[in-house]
């Protein structure tokens, strides 16, 4: 990469830094924001939801960074208000979660796969039979198939 492409990449976009959790003041420098900003988009933005330590400090993950720092270049950078970033948000967010697949495709494997999801099924209600069966009775006292240890 020329070295003009990285100080310009470094200008507009700061590097995150490799850790667990940053301190809101962190966050602010790295979105060039003030921390009030920050705590206003926690209530505009759901997605926007820092953990808070037990003295109720905000602690950003890593991905918390990088969703303030999108928010910023919608705000400021591309001139969305924020019921737009909020709009563009939620779809990129929708847009990005892939439909769940379905657990038994059709094709030619399908009649293998569904006979082994019977036997386990099948095993599965087994051992619910046995679990939840009556108890073994205890030993009575008459019984003498253990030493009675006070005669």
């Amino acid at each position: 990469m020329p070295k003009h492409a990285a100080q310009r990449r470094s200008r507009h976009e700061p590097v995150i830094p490799d850790k667990l959790y940053f301190r809101i003041g962190e966050v602010a420098r790295l979105c060039a924001v003030e921390t009030y900003v920050l705590r206003f988009w926690e209530t505009e933005f759901p997605q926007m939801r820092p953990n808070k330590s037990g003295t109720g400090q905000r602690l950003y993950r890593k991905r918390d960074v990088e969703l303030a720092m999108r928010v910023r270049r919608l705000l400021h950078d591309e001139g969305y208000t924020i019921a737009g970033a909020r709009q563009v948000l939620a779809h990129e967010n929708a847009r990005s979660k892939s439909p769940q697949l379905p657990l038994i495709e059709g094709g030619a494997g399908s009649t293998q796969v569904q006979a082994k999801l019977k036997r386990v099924r099948t095993e599965l209600r087994e051992l619910l039979g046995m679990l939840s069966a009556a108890p073994a009775r205890k030993p009575r006292a008459t019984d003498r198939s253990r030493p009675n240890l006070f005669e």
